[in-house]
């Protein structure tokens, strides 16, 4: 054998260990914009949902302390340009509250729906587990090991792989 045709393979040793290397790195960063990724999707459903909490929060508020002083400047307000009897104008006071309490309970409600609708929370699960599957199942592929020949077979190439030492 040539000196030129024993570092082939060693060559090839490094190519394969830069290539091992490379995906290495390469999952490692899949693995970290993948992580980003369900950071970010989360952070925007945190803050659609806090939204909604805020809305819902804010129509409760509302409805609890405007109702007394309200329904009164309102009852009579009502009183006093139609004449009309004084629980009738406490009725239609109490009507006007809870129809802008439900209100902003409907937009409480479609901030709800948009965060649930996004799922971004089962989308980066979802992602990862698929990456973490693919990841699980690979496995080295298996060397073909062939029966040692006879000493009058020597001239021919076994094709069977030849450790050597890269330094």
């Amino acid at each position: 054998m040539s000196a030129s045709a024993a570092d082939e393979p060693v060559g090839a040793e490094r190519s394969f260990g830069t290539l091992v290397a490379s995906a290495t790195s390469e999952m490692s960063a899949l693995v970290h914009d993948e992580i980003a990724l369900a950071k970010a999707q989360l952070r925007r459903d945190v803050k659609r949902g806090a939204m909604s909490g805020g809305a819902f929060l804010a129509a409760g508020v509302l409805l609890t302390f405007s109702l007394p002083m309200l329904s009164f400047a309102l009852a009579y307000g009502i009183q006093l340009w139609s004449g009309w009897h004084l629980s009738v104008c406490f009725l239609l006071s109490f009507a006007a509250s809870v129809l802008l309490a439900a209100i902003l309970a409907l937009i409480g409600l479609v901030f709800a729906k948009k965060a649930k609708k996004s799922g971004g929370t089962r989308k980066a699960v979802a992602s990862a587990k698929e990456s973490a599957s693919v990841l699980h199942n690979v496995k080295p592929h298996p060397r073909q090991v062939l029966p040692a020949q006879d000493a009058s077979d020597s001239g021919r190439d076994t094709g069977v792989p030849v450790a050597r030492s890269t330094s």
